[in-house]
């Protein structure tokens, strides 16, 4: 790299530099302002505490660490941090169950050190290049950086989702089963979520928030709403859909819900022969590759020495 290419790269180190300089900036007026309320709000936890002989928590990790969350959401709600964090990715992040301050701060920060150290990176590591390779490098690491949380994202969503279809039928059979002993809706929600979370890991975490939601004054309706696309599942709808009916309506959901799981134990039972087509299809082509050859030269070996052998003589001959 000549003496130009290399003064275009120092700049735009300087100008990121820069930029990194204006955000702490920023960041540090913030910590300031945001200081001064915390301090306001622990003086009068302290004189609660004292007043009522308890122990004040002395300051440590939990709390910069809740400091930093709670800047880090500050600066999630700004425009740069909403075009970071868009609608899109927040609903990744409500899959993927850590749709919180704390979790969309971690994606937040992690887009934008990513987005800025991976170019830095490869400009250190490679940095005897034509001014061609330098753009690449620079645009592969950003985007790269900014797409690498989102893809990790993706895949846990993706995880999660195929394990709600798979709770779904145990969730169906268990919401039957206590309408069928007599328990109302209610009733029947609350003993999900206390006695069967460790074995509906993510639909009863669900259930966990629409309940918490319910409790805190919303209507059947609108606690079900999360429940009933969170995870883009038109099943999950269903029977989001039939709790909302059976609050506002009542009657006997046994037969409906033994339907519905018995249709969804077929459709399960279709999809896996689907994928066991898919895969002896799959493994057609694994035999063609691998057991073929071997077969040819078990089969045919002896006969193509014979003639080998029978062309040898001839030339011998000759």
């Amino acid at each position: 790299m000549d003496t130009t290419q290399h003064t275009l790269i120092m700049l735009a180190i300087l100008l990121i530099a820069l930029a990194l300089f204006l955000v702490g900036g920023a960041m540090l007026g913030r910590i300031w302002r945001l200081k001064q309320n915390l301090t306001t709000i622990d003086e009068k936890i302290a004189a609660q505490d004292r007043v009522t002989g308890g122990i004040a928590p002395e300051p440590g990790t939990s709390r910069w660490h809740d400091r930093i969350i709670m800047l880090a959401a500050a600066w999630v709600d700004t425009p740069f941090g909403r075009h970071l964090v868009a609608d899109e990715d927040r609903h990744l992040l409500d899959q993927c169950g850590v749709n919180d301050k704390e979790g969309q701060a971690l994606f937040f920060a992690a887009r934008a050190v990513l987005a800025i150290g991976l170019p830095l990176i490869g400009l250190l590591l490679l940095e005897n290049g034509s001014w061609t390779r330098t753009l690449l490098i620079i645009f592969f690491g950003l985007a790269t950086g900014y797409m690498l949380p989102k893809w990790v994202m993706q895949k846990v969503a993706s995880e999660r989702r195929r394990k709600a279809a798979e709770e779904l039928p145990l969730l169906i059979d268990l919401l039957r089963l206590l309408q069928g002993v007599g328990l109302s809706v209610d009733q029947s929600l609350y003993v999900i979520e206390s006695e069967f979370t460790n074995v509906l890991k993510i639909l009863g975490e669900e259930m966990t928030i629409a309940a918490r939601q319910y409790r805190a004054g919303r209507t059947r309706e609108q606690s079900m709403r999360r429940f009933s696309t969170v995870f883009d599942n038109p099943d999950l709808q269903s029977v989001g859909r039939l709790i909302v009916q059976v609050e506002h309506h009542g009657g006997a959901v046994q037969e409906p819900l033994k339907l519905f799981s018995e249709r969804i134990r077929e459709q399960r039972k279709l999809d896996m022969k689907e994928r066991v087509g898919k895969t002896t299809v799959k493994m057609t082509g694994v035999m063609v590759l691998t057991l073929l050859p071997g077969l040819l030269v078990i089969t045919g070996g002896v006969g193509f020495l014979a003639v080998i052998r029978a062309l040898t003589k001839m030339s011998g001959n000759l």
